[in-house]
């Protein structure tokens, strides 16, 4: 496997300030101090319950919120500190789907405009974005659809086409496929994985469900209350865990 460092992150924090219903503040460790690498071309695959804070996670290792803490670095280069004028020039490397491809998709706009949307404005051009379509199992003639006249698995088909249009090299996959039925659930992972070659991706997968993360990780790190408690080659944690979280999330996936 690659070891090339597209993504390292350095005791990486954040603290949610939330107020009670009796108006009292309360702070909450979503992330806590987490240290990750990520390798150029691999899936690592992030799993644990919810609210262990994966989604936090993926979202603070592309800029999407501010971490509290810590360092992010994206090919050497720190970017936890950017402005927003210098981090617009790297955000087209990133991209983000998620779960719910209804809300990504702006239901006033036609899924081919959301396309184009995404493509730098010298290279914008329909047939690059019919392509795209093609390529994630839409037919060109549905350019001008609207996203209400799609499935849920065929949205979140466009959803990726759209996270394409960018040309990025680096995805985060937050649960893309957890409101899909386990027939198109199978269809949209085999999709991640072809495109995943055919692109030269890097993906953070993230997901509650064990085996969807074994099908699809290179590696695996397990995530409980903010941190990554163990991580390691997708075959070495499935078959020899070595932290009680990863056990117990193995033995009810897999009983």
């Amino acid at each position: 496997m690659n070891t090339e460092t597209l993504f390292k992150v350095e005791n990486l924090k954040k603290v949610f300030e939330i107020r009670s219903e009796f108006g009292e503040r309360k702070r909450i460790s979503a992330v806590d101090g987490v240290n990750l690498e990520i390798y150029k071309g691999e899936t690592l695959g992030i799993v644990g319950e919810s609210g262990c804070g994966k989604t936090t996670l993926g979202k603070l290792i592309i800029r999407l919120i501010e971490p509290t803490e810590g360092k992010i670095y994206y090919r050497n280069i720190d970017i936890t500190n950017l402005r927003e004028k210098e981090l617009r020039k790297l955000r087209k490397k990133f991209q983000i789907i998620f779960q719910d491809p209804y809300k990504s998709l702006n239901p006033r706009i036609r899924v081919g405009y959301s396309i184009l949307e995404g493509m730098d404005r010298k290279l914008r051009n329909e047939e690059k974005a019919k392509e795209l379509l093609e390529i994630v199992g839409i037919s060109r003639e549905k350019f001008y659809n609207f996203p209400h006249q799609f499935s849920g698995g065929e949205r979140q088909r466009i959803s990726i086409a759209r996270a394409l249009s960018t040309d990025p090299e680096f995805i985060v996959c937050d649960e893309p496929t957890s409101n899909l039925d386990l027939s198109i659930q199978a269809q949209i992972l085999n999709l991640f994985m072809e495109l995943k070659e055919k692109f030269s991706l890097t993906y953070l997968f993230i997901s509650h469900d064990l085996k969807v993360i074994e099908f699809v990780s290179d590696r695996i790190a397990v995530m409980y209350n903010g941190k990554i408690v163990e991580i390691g080659p997708a075959e070495r944690i499935i078959r020899e865990p070595s932290h009680p979280y990863t056990k117990s999330l193995i033995k009810s996936a897999f009983k």
